[in-house]
């Protein structure tokens, strides 16, 4: 999952809470323009949700602009414990098979042209959630038929029919995000595995069961950029076309703290070099996040 913003004033400083003083290049720009009123009146007047919207997205503003917007699905309880991650954790509602419809008619409202969807993770489901994630992807084709996909699924543990269920609806993109680096995957992730999650990438890829895949790191977190590298790399090897490389921002004084601020000229570099790795799209910045130019991930 991604980390929230604090309800500060949009066009501040990011005021987060890190042991490290927070650098003039963290801010937020105000959101604006046409298409970006037109989506803010819809969600405000169908009380629509996004994740968006409730996790304070830096980028809000440019990707309703385009047309972009993502979603979560299978409520808001997490089974797991992630120390990045602002979703509360414990025993999740029963399954709602009424939120396919609901998901694909806003989005319908919202005239999306490209829509992210992501969930919590439900390892109390025998499915882990994929029966209904499908249905969700479903859904959508079937009331915004011109409406193109990402899904931004967890790993279901590595079940490779939940896979095949995300797999066989189709999605233009499927995302699965790695989050950090090999070494510190059990102290950010917790109950995530670092190999588990490349597995789960290379698997989509394999026999063209997907036509892209994508995966996210978050920086800040005490990796080096060695290891950022290594990671990148690991990726490559397992065929993902997408790599989005942003600033970890810690949500609340209970999650793991921000060990360091990245320079741009870093993210800069990693851009370079994920290019020369051969990613289809490299998205490298201190604001990016797993949805950052999504629609453009298409192409």
């Amino acid at each position: 999952m991604e980390p929230v913003l604090p309800p500060e004033t949009i066009d501040s400083p990011l005021a987060l809470p890190a042991p490290v003083r927070k650098p003039n290049w963290l801010r937020v720009k105000l959101p604006t323009g046409d298409n970006y009123r037109k989506v803010r009146g819809l969600v405000d007047n169908y009380k629509l949700h996004t994740i968006c919207e409730s996790g304070r997205c830096p980028n809000m503003g440019e990707c309703w602009g385009e047309g972009t917007a993502t979603f979560m699905i299978l409520g808001n309880t997490c089974t797991r414990s992630c120390g990045f991650c602002n979703v509360a954790t414990g025993r999740p509602d029963a399954v709602d098979w009424d939120e396919p419809e609901r998901v694909a008619r806003s989005i319908r409202l919202m005239k999306i042209k490209h829509a992210v969807l992501t969930s919590v993770d439900r390892d109390d489901l025998p499915d882990g959630g994929s029966t209904l994630w499908a249905e969700v992807v479903r859904a959508i084709r079937r009331m915004s038929p011109g409406t193109t996909m990402e899904t931004l699924i967890p790993d279901f543990k590595g079940d490779t029919n939940a896979l095949d269920r995300i797999a066989e609806v189709a999605p233009e993109v499927v995302s699965h995000n790695m989050e950090t680096v090999r070494r510190l995957t059990r102290k950010v992730r917790i109950q995530a595995q670092f190999d588990r999650s490349l597995e789960v990438l290379r698997y989509l890829k394999e026999e063209g069961r997907v036509p892209r895949t994508k995966s996210g790191i978050m920086l800040g977190l005490g990796e080096t950029v060695e290891e950022v590298l290594a990671t990148m790399e690991e990726l490559a090897a397992a065929r993902v076309d997408i790599v989005t490389l942003g600033q970890y921002l810690q949500p609340s004084p209970k999650h793991l703290p921000v060990v360091e601020f990245i320079e741009p000229k870093v993210f800069e570099e990693l851009h370079v070099a994920g290019k020369k790795m051969g990613f289809r799209h490299v998205e490298s910045g201190p604001l990016v996040r797993s949805s950052y130019h999504a629609e453009k991930h298409i192409h």
